[in-house]
């Protein structure tokens, strides 16, 4: 039995209740070969092999019909009241149990906007249509879109605890990191020196080892989801990193800068200062306007503004993405009005999401300056998750 999984689907009524849905359908196979993003959250990371349906209603009732031979992996989930096993067909059990229900909608995991709720495959869709064709229940199928994205964004006790972890020990690496660091080292050397620890403590990745951490030094390493290079590190760049240690199945996501004091300097350069001042003033606008109830793209603005204000070109991302299990956790984006983004710049802000902020920009001859700060949503406004970089670490 996952604690986890028992808070996060005892959620799901709420939510249900919130959204004036009566209904909530998950319908999987073969979970092995391309999984619902939902599924660890509401059933875990076990798989489901035949046609399965997983089904929360408004009124607290929580379901799963699953092939016979997952009967008892499905009831140690501790998630559901009834697990109904099937052997030849899933559709007259599926039915029985819609008709039972009598749903007005029945919400399914198909989204344009947010890949987190957009697990149910074309195949399965179309599966679903033909089960429920000849039944006034087909024209009832609607995007459970805004379903997954509060119950991914709405971090229950357990799930903060383990993000605070993944933080702790994603800090206490780059402590190792800038303790070893010296100049003509390759980005690749210290990416494998932190690497190694990741290691030697039996932690994950929050996103794939190939570019994690990211690790950029001087003004020509290429900025972004890249691999770390040949480049060496020398005295007069600025060195960022982006790494993030999963642990407990959640995430960290952390940016962090240091400069390498030339020879003779006790201080950074006025541009690579102006720079960095700029970056932190920016953490701070998203960090205040960051609460209930306003929309990701006033928070993306108050920090963009600061940078364009400060006459540097816009950064091209999103002020800050969700943190949970994967380090972009799907949902309310603190992003701006681009096409590519869709509605999630324009979902409010909810208490219990966590956040990152990650504003950047490029100093000219001296490198990339970016920050990230994971901060979690209170009822009031935000908390930092840990202490923000202010200073620029010199070395």
């Amino acid at each position: 039995m996952n604690q986890i999984i028992i808070e996060k689907t005892n959620q799901v009524g709420q939510i249900l209740q919130e959204k004036d849905v009566d209904l909530w359908l998950t319908f999987v196979r073969e979970t092995s070969a391309g999984g619902d993003p939902v599924l660890p959250l509401i059933y875990g990371d076990a798989g489901l092999t035949w046609q399965s349906a997983l089904i929360f209603t408004a009124s607290g009732e929580k379901l799963a019909i699953v092939g016979r031979f997952e009967l008892e992996t499905a009831k140690n989930t501790g998630a559901f009241d009834r697990v109904i096993p099937y052997d030849e067909s899933i559709q007259p059990v599926l039915l029985q149990e819609i008709e039972r229900l009598q749903p007005r909608q029945i919400a399914v995991n198909i989204s344009k906007n947010d890949v987190m709720a957009d697990g149910l495959t074309h195949g399965m869709y179309l599966n679903l249509l033909e089960i429920l064709e000849e039944t006034e229940y087909k024209q009832r199928v609607i995007p459970a879109e805004y379903i997954i994205s509060a119950l991914r964004g709405r971090k229950t006790k357990g799930e903060i605890e383990r993000i605070k972890t993944a933080i702790t020990s994603t800090l206490e690496i780059y402590e190792h990191a800038f303790a070893h660091i010296k100049p003509g080292m390759t980005e690749i050397e210290v990416a494998t020196m932190m690497q190694a620890e990741v290691e030697q403590r039996k932690l994950g990745y929050a996103w794939p080892k190939q570019n994690n951490p990211a690790v950029n030094s001087g003004p020509d390493s290429p900025v972004g989801h890249n691999a770390p290079t040949e480049i060496e590190i020398e005295r007069g760049h600025l060195l960022h990193f982006d790494f993030g240690a999963k642990e407990n199945d959640y995430c960290a996501d952390i940016q962090r800068m240091v400069y390498l004091l030339r020879d003779g300097e006790s201080s950074p350069p006025p541009a690579v200062q102006k720079g960095f001042d700029t970056i932190t003033r920016a953490i701070q606008a998203a960090f205040a306007a960051l609460k209930p109830g306003v929309q990701g793209i006033e928070v993306d603005n108050a920090a963009r503004s600061v940078v364009t204000g400060e006459g540097y070109p816009e950064y091209k991302y999103a002020t800050g993405h969700q943190l949970g299990r994967l380090a972009h956790d799907g949902g309310c984006l603190l992003g701006p009005a681009w096409d590519r983004y869709g509605t999630t710049p324009y979902l409010p802000v909810e208490a219990g999401q966590v956040f990152t902020l990650e504003p950047g920009l490029m100093v000219p001859n001296y490198g990339y300056i970016g920050l990230e700060e994971d901060v979690l949503v209170t009822t009031d406004g935000a908390v930092f998750l840990s202490p923000p970089q202010t200073e620029l670490i010199l070395l």
